[in-house]
């Protein structure tokens, strides 16, 4: 009976990545005690978007075994290493950019980062939009230094699950930094290189607006996974956007997805949803898949200004259900990413 669960397990496939389970490598045991089968299942990312359609379907095929009455299925999650690992102990960096400035870039990024953290992956942010850094502060941590440890490297600052380095903890607070593009990229090189990040699933990146320096020294000095590009729906945005878009193509970045930010506005009283923005502006870039879009909700700014991620301060509000199933669409992104350079045929544990 046992083999005929396994057999069974081959007909179910994973809904992103469109092979099944078993040569996948996800299928960690499938044992039958009695007319009871146990299926151990280990996700690809800790953020699965489609783990109850995975549970259903195992259960569907494991049940049409012939002396099967019941399945338990349990998880366990493993982000696959990539055959180009983007530095020392991190697995993937992902760019969040945008083409200009406004649109809600950095908290997009931190409620990224934070909810990926809280679905159990091991995640960093780096903050490299060195002139007008402010992830320091959405993180509750606008007034801490950074350190280094014996190796003489920068340790990351901890904060809801989350290492993070920013020029905030770096310089004075308030003191405006005037640098021309070497200084900015040698700022860039240090907060990859010479930073005790430890082993991460994700590194955040926290792009500056624009097309300019940064990026490029990012692109230039580690191997990118792909990059997201937030936007807000009016043209004034998706015009940047557009350019944004460009420079990722022209430095070989793989676009995982867009974010439509502040999309559409419910109001409290009546419930009534309003479009100040003009909504799905951002279907204008071409055939990028659409992450998710978030509403206008004045509890996240609220969060934001006292250092407090939306995920985890109010996780039921509108806008943070958007950034969290956002983060889980990204995850599978990456998921079905790094299937490119997966093996036909992975082993079975």
């Amino acid at each position: 009976m046992r083999d005929a669960v396994w057999t069974a397990l081959k007909t179910v496939n994973d809904p992103e990545l469109h092979r099944d389970l078993v040569s996948l490598g996800m299928i960690e045991h499938a044992e039958v005690e009695g007319n009871v089968a146990h299926v151990k299942v280990n996700l690809t990312t800790p953020a699965c978007p489609l783990k109850g359609q995975i549970e259903g379907d195992v259960r569907a095929a494991v049940l049409a075994v012939p002396g099967i009455q019941d399945v338990v299925v349990t998880f366990g999650a493993m982000v696959r290493p990539p055959a180009q690992p983007a530095l020392p102990g991190v697995k993937y960096v992902l760019l969040v950019g945008s083409g200009k400035g406004g649109v809600g870039k950095s908290s997009v990024a931190v409620n990224l980062a934070v909810s990926l953290a809280r679905d159990g992956a091991r995640v960093g942010l780096l903050d490299a939009d060195v002139y007008g850094p402010s992830v320091a502060h959405m993180m509750g941590q606008g007034g801490a230094r950074v350190t280094a440890n014996a190796e003489r490297k920068m340790q990351p600052i901890e904060a809801h699950g989350v290492r993070f380095l920013s020029m905030a903890n770096l310089s004075p607070a308030g003191q405006a930094l005037v640098w021309r593009g070497p200084m900015l990229h040698s700022a860039i090189q240090q907060f990859l290189k010479d930073a005790a990040w430890g082993d991460l699933d994700y590194l955040i990146v926290d792009l500056p607006p624009g097309t300019g320096d940064v990026q490029l020294s990012l692109t230039q000095t580690v191997h990118v996974t792909g990059a997201v590009l937030v936007t807000t729906p009016q043209d004034v945005a998706l015009i940047d956007a557009a350019r944004a878009l460009d420079m990722f193509r022209k430095a070989s970045v793989p676009v995982l997805g867009v974010v439509e930010n502040m999309s559409y506005f419910v109001a409290p009283d009546t419930g009534l949803t309003y479009d100040i923005f003009g909504r799905g502006g951002s279907r204008k870039l071409g055939n990028l898949p659409l992450l998710g879009e978030v509403p206008l909700d004045v509890e996240a700014r609220q969060d934001a200004d006292r250092g407090l991620p939306a995920v985890l301060a109010h996780p039921q509000s509108p806008a943070a259900a958007a950034l969290t199933q956002i983060a889980r669409n990204l995850a599978g992104r990456v998921s079905v990413q790094a299937l490119a350079h997966l093996p036909e045929q992975l082993p079975v544990v």
